[in-house]
């Protein structure tokens, strides 16, 4: 159990949050949300004792350990694999060392005998036997050879593989208290999938900093919201505190509607809420709490939401794309192997690789800007594309003009200053903002700006690759509606599962050997995709 007392953040004389008052108990998992810059990661900060608050304390229960997901991926490279696992339990990893100090000395004394015995008691007590195979399982866990890459040392290994490393090193050791902040960064849908059953089953309690919507939907019991320097805390996962948020909202603008017209819809919400999760894969006494929520318990967020909506000039006829055999080597590394298939009107198809780099080559191909080694595609001839690459930086690298000066070649049919202002204005953007030179802007800005650009085109086909990279939660709901939304075709990939599964109708899998093309959902694709692998396939 944690216990958080009066805390107030102050840094340079402004308040990043004050006084905060939360209990965090066992069996539950807190998902900590809040837009870039709020303070989620100085909250975990706090908790850890990483950081001290300007006022206020946190208690932790007597004889409780905590554990930490590390980011400094490079601080373990003079270790091996195993040894840096094991650090997750310092305990653990104290007493090896001691114990393998004490059995090198020559002579061995009596007393060295009878220490020994003390540390391999309490080695024993701690589990220390079994502590090779369980790292071994974390590793397999998220998608290592445990076997293969216990003993190889840390910087032998690739930087995305430290990072499961020192998830895995959070895990170990069945600690009292998690703290994870963006576990999921490159770990792919299989280990994703394993931590969000790990941390289901895991009977202590889990605080998460996540911008991964479904993770968060189906690991989280509670929701703590860092909004405008408060920190409010709220029963239910992220989905729920979303739609919640956005129906109190509606209900304040709308000051016209009686209050037992308000409350009864917030009841009746509650209840289809409480009946579809009770067929998710959370534990039955975490599904319990949600019949405990009340109508004093939504939220009424005051956190914006940028407007992100795509629209077509003209609608495009029956041929949309047709790509025949396509194959591309890069660097010596086959991206593409005879890639081929035709694109329908209204298909939204979401791409897939082992290797993310080959989506981001066959898009780069479609919109012109690689050459195939082999194969051709060829575009319908009432088609228009609009495009938003992985890499942006082309776009503002050397570029000093401000952000309306860098959108108006971009406008095909307005070029105001008003009219362009309105438009950064729903982007976010407002004030002096939009006199900022491009070139400093920051990654989220950066996409908003690209996706500013895309808007105004009025393409009826969007091509999409990674969109959600550096936004926060708010914006990455809104790209998600607003091309969810969008009535034209859509060619994208993606890391987030949300985005893949309530946008794509389609996906394609860009194999070694082609291409797995199946028309269905994220979740219906990955269920076939594992039957096909027990098969052998």
């Amino acid at each position: 159990m944690i216990t958080v007392s009066n805390v107030s953040v102050n840094f340079t004389g402004e308040s990043l949050f004050k006084d905060v008052n939360l209990k965090f108990t066992e069996g539950n998992c807190y998902g900590v949300i809040g837009a870039n810059g709020a303070g989620k990661s100085t909250f975990l900060k706090i908790l850890s004792g990483e950081l001290d608050s300007s006022t206020g304390d946190v208690a932790i229960k007597p004889g409780t350990r905590m554990s930490v997901l590390k980011q400094d991926h490079f601080a373990f490279d003079d270790f091996t694999v195993l040894d840096t696992i094991i650090q997750g339990n310092p305990r653990l990893y104290e007493i090896i060392q001691e114990k393998d100090a004490l059995y090198a000395r020559d002579p061995f004394t009596e007393e060295d005998g009878n220490k020994a015995a003390d540390l391999e008691a309490e080695f024993a007590e701690m589990d220390g036997w079994n502590a090779d195979t369980e790292a071994s399982q974390l590793l397999e866990g998220l998608g290592l050879d445990g076997d293969a890459s216990l003993y190889r040392p840390m910087s032998s290994m690739q930087d995305t593989d430290k990072v499961k490393i020192l998830l895995a090193q959070a895990l170990f050791g069945h600690p009292d208290i998690l703290l994870l902040d963006e576990p999921t960064n490159h770990l792919d849908v299989d280990a994703i999938h394993w931590l969000e059953d790990f941390l289901m089953d895991f009977p202590g309690t889990v605080i998460v900093v996540s911008h991964d919507r479904h993770f968060l939907n189906n690991v989280c019991t509670h929701i703590v919201d860092i909004d405008y320097g408060k920190v409010k805390l709220y029963v239910g996962n992220y989905e729920f505190w979303y739609e919640s948020s956005q129906l109190v909202q509606r209900m304040i603008r709308d000051q016209n509607r009686k209050n037992e017209e308000k409350i009864k819809e917030l009841q009746t919400f509650i209840q289809r809420f409480s009946a579809n999760k009770s067929k998710s894969r959370q534990a039955t006494s975490r599904r319990k709490l949600i019949d405990k929520l009340t109508v004093e318990e939504m939220p009424a967020s005051s956190r914006r939401y940028p407007w992100v909506g795509f629209t077509m000039d003209r609608e495009a006829g029956k041929d949309i794309l047709e790509v025949s055999g396509i194959s591309k080597t890069v660097n010596g590394e086959k991206l593409l192997n005879n890639v081929s298939f035709i694109v329908k009107k209204g298909d939204k198809i979401g791409f897939i690789a082992e290797n993310e780099r080959a989506a981001t080559c066959l898009f780069q191909i479609l919109m012109g800007e690689l050459e195939p080694d082999e194969g051709t595609f060829k575009w319908g001839v009432s088609t228009s594309q609009s495009y938003f690459p992985k890499d942006n930086n082309a776009f503002f690298e050397g570029h000093t003009e401000n952000m309306l000066d860098w959108l108006a070649p971009y406008s095909r049919t307005d070029t105001l200053e008003s009219t362009l202002r309105g438009f950064l204005g729903r982007m976010l953007f407002s004030g002096n903002d939009v006199y900022k030179p491009v070139n400093v802007l920051s990654g989220g800005e950066k996409v908003r700006m690209m996706l500013s650009r895309m808007m105004l085109f009025g393409s009826n086909v969007l091509v999409v690759d990674q969109p959600t990279n550096h936004l926060d939660l708010e914006s990455i709901t809104a790209v998600n509606n607003g091309v969810r939304d969008f009535k034209g075709n859509v060619l994208f990939a993606s890391h987030d599962h949300e985005f893949m599964q309530t946008i794509a109708n389609r996906i394609i899998e860009l194999r070694e050997d082609g291409v797995l093309d199946k028309e269905c959902t994220y979740d219906e694709f990955l269920e076939f995709r594992a039957e096909r692998l027990k098969n052998g396939k």
